[in-house]
């Protein structure tokens, strides 16, 4: 038997005294990350925000085994948020309807889910009406025409069903309940919220595809109203995608037999509260560079040093030279040696090597 065809659907139960504490800590972990980054500046925060989204989008649809150009995503997420100058490259209409559900969900947060924003956020995500070499149902719910939707494994002739989703024919009335649910002022914490909303999206899978990220995307949605934030420090996405086969292995288990959720409650917090623990490996660039201008508020770099300083911390390709130095900034290489040896004196860069090796590092 699967979840919704028990009696009492949709009325998930779980063992509060397992949850409660476990969702003090995700609490106490989102405020100190919170905190963290609102002391420091809009470039920072700005900064920070691009790798997060980034790392979310990139994750969310890896997990579904589609790998999308990071060049394109992180160009198209500085357009659409609004971050540095990162213009040039072109992305795809693809990835820029991504994009943009993922702007949508964080940002307008404090707006109703809807049946037409849902299937507007589906249009967005396969602008051509395809998903990889296959036509689907774009902008509406499915409508099984070619059969049940089944969630499947194994080889032409063996395959192993895992999940069968409700009919097509309930999923109007279905969909009202769980859009009423999320927009519902109830008692649950909005991130207990999320962790429901997350795993009833993908049981009713209303979409002929694309439905764990519009489940990703709702948590995300979820998480930002639980916040009160629309900038989004870590990557809920990225952790699911470092133990995918526990998510699809939890899912599965949750999706039989019983409304009792705990086992998937304590998953998805455990899950978040590690995302949250490793942004600052995620940020880990970002807050060295806040760090980094904190410590150094006050001290003149002319320019160039300016430009450089940045450079390294942004992803220097190779070793940094006095002759890369000169050609970068056209200057020349006595230019270029004074600057450099300036920034040794101030104890900003460590010089490594010897004679043609020669080369320099931000001191740590």
């Amino acid at each position: 038997m699967y979840i919704y065809e028990n009696k009492k659907w949709p009325h998930f139960v779980w063992e509060e005294n397992k949850i409660l504490n476990l969702l003090a800590k995700v609490r106490l972990k989102q405020g100190l990350l919170l905190g963290k980054m609102q002391s420091l500046g809009f470039n920072a925060q700005d900064s920070a925000l691009l790798e997060s989204m980034t790392e979310e989008i990139l994750k969310s649809n890896k997990i579904e085994g589609e790998i999308l150009d990071i060049e394109q995503l992180r160009s198209s997420i500085a357009r659409k948020f609004g971050i540095g100058n990162d213009n040039k490259i072109k992305s795809s209409r693809s990835i820029d309807g991504i994009v943009e559900v993922m702007y949508d969900a964080t940002h307008n947060y404090e707006y109703e889910i809807t049946e037409k924003r849902l299937c507007v956020w589906h249009k967005r995500m396969f602008p051509k009406g395809k998903s990889g070499f296959y036509k689907i149902e774009t902008g509406k719910y499915r409508d099984d025409k070619s059969g049940p939707m089944q969630i499947v494994s194994g080889p032409l002739g063996m395959e192993k069903v895992h999940f069968q989703a409700p009919s097509a024919k309930v999923l109007p009335e279905e969909m009202e309940k769980l859009i009423s649910f999320i927009n519902s002022d109830n008692a649950n914490d909005d991130i207990i919220k999320a962790a429901i909303t997350h795993l009833w999206f993908v049981i009713l899978h209303p979409f002929d595809d694309g439905n764990g990220r519009i489940a990703r995307a709702l948590s995300e949605f979820l998480l930002s109203r639980s916040e009160k934030s629309a900038h989004r420090f870590y990557s809920m996405s990225s952790q699911i995608e470092k133990n995918r086969k526990a998510y699809y292995k939890i899912l599965e288990v949750t999706q039989k037999d019983s409304l009792d959720i705990t086992d998937w409650l304590e998953w998805f917090l455990n899950t978040l509260l590690s995302a949250i623990e490793n942004s600052a490996t995620l940020l880990k660039t970002t807050l060295a560079k806040a760090d980094f201008w904190r410590k150094y508020e006050g001290q003149y770099f002319n320019e160039r040093q300016n430009k450089m300083l940045n450079l390294l911390f942004d992803g220097f390709k190779g070793n940094l030279t006095s002759t890369k130095w000169a050609k970068i900034n056209k200057v020349s290489h006595d230019t270029a040696t004074r600057d450099i040896a300036e920034l040794v004196s101030l104890d900003v860069l460590a010089k490594e090597g010897d004679g043609r090796n020669t080369h320099y590092k931000i001191k740590q």
